[in-house]
């Protein structure tokens, strides 16, 4: 099994940074690095070009030009351009455990999508964070919202069974999922424009097309950076679109990734 960790990033390359290092700390790496970029200014492309030169492993930077928030659109554009069997995606602003790329290829299994553990860091550590660029935490460390959850514990986790059907513990920033489903349901809706509910209507597609959900407690952790949220003006549109999916089991849609040359 081949994988690719797939990054979605929009002009934080503050952040983006230290999701980049926590990548350099990981016990195990990825065969690859994707990092689909939203239209981000040259100071990001700086620090990629910085971090493919230092790591050990393909980094694919995919840009295209800042038209308004097209996440749907990038994330397609990039995962087009691998080969690799499993997908595991993070967003720009979530710092990786040290086992977290070993957890997403030691829990992978055909049939399946996986979800991480999300853990919020405190929007008063953020003086501290960009300070001394912390990329690792202990568990009930200070500077986490919710410290329990950051107990990493793979024992704990395997008694989380797979169900076929959509948990509201659902994060596009820390997912994995098969290339080949991802394919077979033409990817990400690129009808989705703005902000929310292109991760979740993936899910939703991915279970109609017959994949199970696993949750990875305690395991494949992110500790999320905060931050504002973007202009919410397309979410009625967007629940709109993501309703449609759910009534109608909708598996396969139009606009999605067969509009681009994917590698074979």
């Amino acid at each position: 099994m081949t994988t690719a960790l797939l990054i979605s990033t929009y002009n934080w390359p503050q952040a983006l940074e230290l999701v980049l290092q926590s990548l350099c700390n990981q016990s195990q790496l990825p065969d690859r690095v994707l990092i689909a970029d939203d239209g981000s200014t040259e100071q990001t492309h700086v620090l990629i070009q910085r971090y493919a030169e230092k790591l050990e492993i393909p980094l694919d930077h995919v840009w295209h030009e800042d038209q308004g928030f097209r996440k749907a659109v990038i994330l397609n554009k990039a995962i087009a351009q691998t080969s690799v069997d499993f997908i595991i995606q993070i967003d720009g602003d979530c710092i990786m455990h040290p086992e977290f790329v070993a957890d997403y290829q030691k829990a992978a299994r055909l049939g399946q999508v996986l979800s991480g553990t999300r853990v919020n860091i405190k929007e008063g550590f953020l003086p501290e964070l960009w300070r001394n660029k912390h990329t690792q935490f202990r568990v009930f460390h200070p500077a986490l919202r919710n410290g329990l959850r950051a107990l990493h514990c793979p024992l704990i986790g395997r008694f989380y069974r797979p169900k076929k059907r959509f948990s509201k513990k659902f994060r596009g920033c820390n997912t994995g999922y098969w290339r080949k489903d991802f394919l077979a349901i033409n990817g990400y809706n690129e009808a989705f424009e703005g902000w929310g509910r292109e991760d979740s209507d993936l899910a939703h597609r991915l279970i109609h097309l017959g994949c199970a959900m696993k949750r990875l407690k305690h395991r494949a952790l992110v500790y999320h950076i905060p931050h504002k949220i973007r202009s919410k003006s397309q979410l009625e549109q967007n629940n709109a679109l993501e309703q449609y999916t759910k009534d109608h089991r909708v598996v396969r849609i139009e606009l999605g990734i067969d509009q681009y040359n994917i590698k074979s």
